[in-house]
């Protein structure tokens, strides 16, 4: 086989590598000339002081969609404005299926509701813990810990290894609406091997742990209650 008809499984990140926002990441497999695409997440970012005048910044999509007929899917990892706040902007360009859990599914509903350019995109709800096969990427999600309802890490599973994307997570004990972080998924995971894993965590070089969504709600209260 010749090197330009081999399989290559590359990750290509359009928005949010080393910066905070826009979360916009790439996943092909296949040879150069007929690669299949997975897009994890399409989010924006927000103006400010360096950008006077300007309150919301979107990814450059103009690699893909010169490639928009060879994606599979938009796997969206949670509802974050800077993981799903682009959708409703740049999909009239992608027109690719949509797949996210329910609670980042009901959200992306409304948000496409503002643009008409919107009205046939296609969701598809995954439960928690489920799986999605787009092609030649089998994708379990992993149920995690963040500051909103139904944070996942995918497991993205292909002929050439897996790739471990975490999405933004934390372990939190006690999350405050949602299940825990499905540490037994992730443990499996390592045991089966892991090619790579594409990790975000924002404050993951400061020393010690993150606070609990339950010490903030307590926090709250006594405040309130004075």
């Amino acid at each position: 086989m010749k090197a330009k008809d081999q399989d290559e499984l590359v990750f290509l990140p359009l928005g949010g590598s080393n910066e905070i926002g826009m979360n916009f990441n790439l996943y092909g497999y296949g040879p150069p000339h007929a690669r299949k695409w997975i897009v994890v997440d399409l989010g924006v970012t927000f103006g400010d002081q360096t950008t006077p005048g300007v309150e919301i910044i979107l990814p450059d999509p103009e690699f893909i969609r010169e490639h928009a007929k060879d994606i599979l899917g938009i796997v969206l990892t949670h509802a974050h404005e800077d993981h799903i706040g682009a959708v409703a902007w740049l999909w009239p360009q992608l027109r690719a299926p949509l797949y996210a859990t329910p609670f980042t599914a009901f959200l992306l509903r409304e948000k496409l509701r503002e643009n008409e350019d919107c009205a046939d995109a296609q969701i598809t709800e995954v439960p928690l813990g489920g799986k999605v096969t787009l092609g030649p990427f089998e994708i379990d999600l992993i149920t995690l810990t963040h500051s909103i309802p139904e944070p996942n890490g995918l497991a993205i599973r292909t002929p050439l290894g897996t790739i471990l994307h975490t999405g933004d997570w934390k372990i939190d004990p006690d999350p405050v609406l949602g299940s825990t972080t499905d540490e037994a998924a992730i443990v499996k995971l390592g045991d089966e091997g892991v090619l790579a894993m594409v990790c975000d965590s924002t404050n993951v070089f400061v020393d010690g742990e993150a606070g609990s969504e339950a010490d903030v709600r307590d926090a709250l209260a006594e405040l309130i209650s004075g």
